[in-house]
């Protein structure tokens, strides 16, 4: 992105000649060279005409974005050449809103200016680079004219390897390669860059977002799920027929959609790249929502013997929010009222402001008030505040896990001497297994868990049996190269802290099983990774846990949704005494990742069984 003070210029410069005709003359620079827009582009990432002024580069505009921080207009040259790789279109940067300027869709430009690449989100992101041109003058040569036929964009046309390998020699980076779009995906989006785009009765495959924008599968076979969604299943497959669709028209008319909606007929306009996304077409005609008529889901209710224990992130839930209500509405009738919830993001009492405040008893109290309204059950609650500020989260808030329980049909075992910094142990009582603080948390000074949520340790009895529940909130994903990354395969940094949570957690359980060979643990929360992840492995270590969403079939196995990915981040790891009895039932609660009115971006999961 050109500097404040050239592009200020740059920006004046258009508004002055253009502000007395319609169509105007400009004199480009001598020492300027005259090219086509496939030449700008060339048949890798990176334009060979990067930082050179170029002039009178000719196109018809198929696009004028006048919002965001990306201004400006695309043209295309409706004379392509023969070569597959080379994109005919590019994006003409303007800094402000081309609002005077006389550009519209159907004009015939000429455009003068220098070549940039410029990378969404910075260079520290990791992502791929856009051309454009900027600091730019032009002219209108022609208006009314008709566009260049749409590339329609198909399960055909889209290659079902994803990526190349990246330059070694250039840390990873496939900027240097040349492109071949008939074999990767990630090719082929980029040798359309820029130019106008179609895809037709596309599968929608995430909820319509707070921003105006939904994701969409060309491929509608593709690692389908009986819900609509496209499945994540492993790091080897991504899923190529995922496209993300914004809108160049009021947001009012973007449509509210659902996974397994339908945006019938044709979508049609430029193919950007972007910051949180990658390619993503910026539509200036949109396809006509058609419900699939998804609905929440219910899970079953446990039996009269059996243990319900659930998980459920309900999304820096403070008192001053409107959810309430709703989420006691999803944790009575759609989770069925657990006999043992794992809550995370509980947040302080006042939220997000930042005064120091840890407690959070306003905030379950609340929770729980919702939940009785809701015909529910009275649960009671436990919790350690963290010390203010050292969990991560949003700053202020002081996120933490909590347990509600039902003491009607579960008890809490209270071990006095839980805190935020004192480290739960174990110990033998009786012949069994025992924690020496009930809650408590797992080793809370241990640099795993710096600037983020430490576990949750409790000891609950149900029907005689005692059993240990473990409530987790493992580091976020915040910082991983996107799938979209220029770094292919992209690096996943932030999972080195996940791998030191997780081995952390499963030394803890081994300790508990050392002592009680057949003791139930139930380990769960949002690990913010995935059931084959090496965070899933080293949780498993040595049969110490096993992730039960892996019970479940694979296109089932999902409890967030990410860019048209249905993956799985919420789990419930259980011990060898459980898994063994094969009397256990696991459930994914689809009540909020695949729909745009989501009370939060994650779904419950529950786990019964009998101890």
């Amino acid at each position: 992105m050109p500097s404040k003070k050239s592009a200020r210029l740059a920006a004046l410069t258009v508004a002055a000649v253009c502000s007395a005709a319609s169509t105007v003359v400009l004199t480009a620079p001598a020492h300027a060279d005259s090219v086509r827009i496939h030449d700008i582009q060339g048949s890798t990432r990176i334009s060979p005409s990067v930082g050179k002024q170029v002039t009178d580069v000719a196109g018809i505009v198929t696009g004028v974005r006048g919002y965001g921080s990306s201004k400006g207009f695309w043209i295309q040259d409706p004379q392509a050449d023969d070569n597959p790789a080379t994109s005919e279109a590019i994006f003409v940067y303007t800094d402000s809103a081309p609002k005077g300027v006389a550009v519209a869709v159907g004009d015939a430009v000429t455009v003068s200016g220098t070549v940039q690449e410029y990378v969404p989100g910075g260079a520290a992101s990791g992502n791929q680079s856009i051309t454009e041109i900027t600091k730019p003058t032009f002219t209108v040569v022609s208006s009314g004219n008709a566009l260049p036929a749409a590339v329609v964009i198909s399960a055909r046309s889209v290659p079902a390897a994803y990526a190349p390998s990246g330059d070694t020699a250039a840390n990873g980076s496939v900027n240097g390669l040349t492109l071949r779009p008939k074999t990767y995906a990630l090719d082929y989006y980029e040798s359309l860059e820029h130019m106008n785009v179609r895809v037709a009765d596309a599968r929608v495959v995430t909820g319509t977002d707070g921003f105006n924008e939904l994701w969409v599968t060309v491929k509608p076979r593709e690692n389908a799920n009986r819900r609509g969604g496209t499945v994540y299943g492993s790091y080897d497959s991504q899923n190529t027929g995922r496209l993300q669709i914004q809108s160049l028209g009021a947001a009012a008319d973007f449509p509210k959609a659902n996974v397994g909606d339908t945006l019938a007929g044709t979508t049609t306009g430029p193919l950007d790249y972007t910051q949180f996304g990658g390619y993503t077409l910026v539509a200036s005609e949109l396809g006509t929502l058609k419900s699939g008529g998804l609905k929440r889901e219910t899970t079953q209710k446990q039996g009269r013997g059996e243990l319900a224990v659930a998980t459920y992130n309900v999304e820096n839930l403070d008192p001053s929010d409107a959810t309430f209500a709703e989420h006691a509405s999803a944790i009575v009738n759609n989770l069925q009222s657990p006999d043992v919830v794992s809550l995370e993001e509980i947040q302080d009492n006042n939220g997000k402001t930042d005064d120091g405040t840890v407690a959070a008893d306003r905030t379950m109290q609340k929770l729980i008030d919702a939940i009785v309204a809701a015909g529910g059950p009275a649960y009671q609650w436990r919790s350690i505040d963290p010390v203010n500020k050292a969990d991560g989260g949003e700053p202020g808030g002081n996120i933490r896990q909590a347990f509600l329980f039902n003491p009607e049909r579960v008890s809490f075992v209270d071990r006095p001497g839980g805190d935020a910094t004192t480290a739960v142990g174990v110990t033998k009582a009786g012949g069994k297994a025992a924690l020496t603080v009930s809650p408590g948390r797992i080793d809370p000074a241990n640099a795993a868990w710096t600037n983020s949520r430490k576990p949750l340790a409790g000891e609950f009895v149900f029907r005689g049996r005692t059993v240990f529940v473990i409530a987790n909130h493992f580091a976020s994903k915040g910082g991983d190269q996107a799938l979209h990354a220029q770094y292919q395969p992209p690096v996943r940094s932030s999972e080195t802290q996940r791998h030191l949570q997780a081995t952390a957690v499963n030394a803890f359980v081994k300790d508990i099983l050392a002592v009680q060979k057949n003791a139930d643990v139930v380990t769960l929360g949002d690990i913010n990774d995935f059931e084959f992840s090496g965070t899933a492995k080293l949780l498993e270590d040595d049969g110490a846990l096993w992730s039960a969403i892996k019970s479940l079939p694979k296109s089932e196995r999902y409890s967030y949704v990410y860019q048209g990915n249905a993956q799985t981040l919420d789990q419930i790891l259980i011990s060898p005494s459980i898994r063994n009895s094969c009397d256990f039932e696991y459930d994914s609660v689809h009540v909020n990742s695949e729909f745009n009115d989501q009370i939060s971006d994650h779904d419950p999961q529950v786990l019964r069984f009998r101890p």
